[in-house]
């Protein structure tokens, strides 16, 4: 279960009627790529990627007339890799794409991968598209900030868009440091008027703000050390760049009130802890933030114990508890500012994989609860099917998550594996 750290974590990322990579840009890419499998037709390579389909059902019917029950789509996600030098040398592309019945915003193409990495005895080298991952907690990941949200594909952080990137990587043995270059930022857009889990106001997506004067091609950059010491995984990590997580601010325009986003520039300072004990996992990410008025401080803390292969059934269960803080307080532009997680996860280390993570974000001061269900199988060697479930209970409109009260709903997918 992951729930954004922005209570705006249902903004699309998709303009209407548009994909999110530029017409202009797409020839250039789709005659890159194959001009690339041209030239290199005797070196190893590999296709895998899925087909899925996915049907979204809500539990209570929409005052908007414009806003549907049910929302079905279909999708393809191809990769391809091609690898030389005797692996030193790789060649990554990711595609993906997805057709929505009701919901524009959700019709999309999207270049997740495309780029060139070398790798050395202690450095590596990487550019072009790609993504990258910061992060140990379940409830939400503070310090991952590199890549844009994906937030048409899930609403609660898990997917990313690709980020234009230069990565230098140094290997010692005292750790390892990544150097990033992000030469181009990717916005959120936001729901359109037929999506569901929308904001109380319309978003004028053509009209963003910017701190910098550069705008989307400010050039932000960013630098991360990780190393293991023992039994404990540390990373710490700063970033200078337009935010990921734009503040919405009203505006009036043509006699109608909308949210304009605006995108501050940051610094962000984070923190990343894993210990490995036993059957324990303690797990912390911190981050400071400024930049955005006044600088704030956000964590999230917690801890997992598991129980292997209990009554010798091959069942694995998880207890995962966290705490959630910003202190910011009220203020904060998340509705998980004094929260408590608790979840459970399943494995039942069965042939077809089957597994599930039962959870709760419980507010401390009483104002909801979010609970939700994932859970996947493989249905034979190719075939997955996945379930996901958001109920929110219990709701106060003192808090930012009321704006979700009628918006429990049930997601079922089918995705076939090549």
């Amino acid at each position: 279960m992951r729930l954004s750290n922005n209570i705006f974590f249902n903004k699309e990322i998709y303009k209407k009627g548009k994909s999110t990579i530029n017409k202009k840009h797409r020839l250039p890419l789709i005659c890159f790529f194959v001009l690339f499998m041209q030239a290199f037709p005797s070196f190893a390579s590999e296709w895998s990627g899925s087909l899925f389909s996915e049907i979204r059902a809500f539990k209570h019917q929409s005052s908007n007339d414009s806003q549907h029950q049910y929302y079905a789509s279909i999708g393809v996600q191809p990769k391809y890799q091609q690898t030389w030098h005797n692996g030193r040398q790789i060649f990554d592309f990711e595609l993906f794409t997805r057709l929505n019945d009701h919901d524009e915003h959700r019709n999309t193409l999207d270049i997740r991968e495309l780029s060139w990495s070398t790798a050395q005895q202690d450095w590596e080298f990487r550019l072009g598209i790609s993504q990258v991952f910061w992060g140990v907690t379940e409830s939400q990941h503070l310090v991952d900030i590199v890549n844009q949200t994906d937030t048409a594909e899930r609403f609660d952080g898990e997917e990313k868009l690709g980020q234009p990137m230069i990565n230098f990587s140094w290997i010692k043995n005292w750790g390892t440091l990544d150097f990033f270059i992000l030469p181009y930022f990717r916005e959120r857009i936001f729901p359109g008027k037929n999506a569901r889990l929308a904001l109380p106001l319309p978003i004028a997506n053509d009209l963003s703000e910017y701190d910098s004067e550069r705008e989307e091609r400010h050039i932000d950059m960013a630098i991360r050390w990780s190393h293991y010491i023992g039994d404990w995984d540390i990373g710490l990590s700063h970033f200078y760049g337009n935010n990921r997580e734009p503040r919405l601010r009203p505006q009036t325009i043509a006699g109608q009130v909308k949210f304009v986003p605006f995108y501050d520039l940051i610094h962000q300072t984070g923190l990343d802890l894993q210990a490995t004990l036993g059957n324990w996992l303690w797990k912390l990410e911190g981050i400071y933030r400024s930049g955005m008025d006044d600088g704030y401080f956000a964590t999230t803390a917690g801890l997992e114990y598991s129980f292997f292969d209990i009554a010798a059934s091959g069942l694995d269960i998880g207890i995962v508890t966290e705490f959630l803080y910003d202190d910011r307080g009220h203020k904060a532009s998340t509705a998980f500012e004094n929260d408590t997680m608790l979840g459970i996860r399943l494995a039942l280390n069965d042939e077809q994989s089957s597994e599930a993570l039962l959870g709760a974000i419980i507010d401390n001061e009483g104002n909801g609860t979010v609970l939700s269900v994932e859970a996947n199988r493989r249905i034979g060697d190719d075939w997955k099917m996945s379930l996901n479930a958001y109920l929110y209970t219990n709701t106060d409109n003192k808090d930012l998550i009321h704006t979700y009260a009628s918006e429990d709903f049930v997601q079922l997918e089918l995705g076939y594996y090549f």
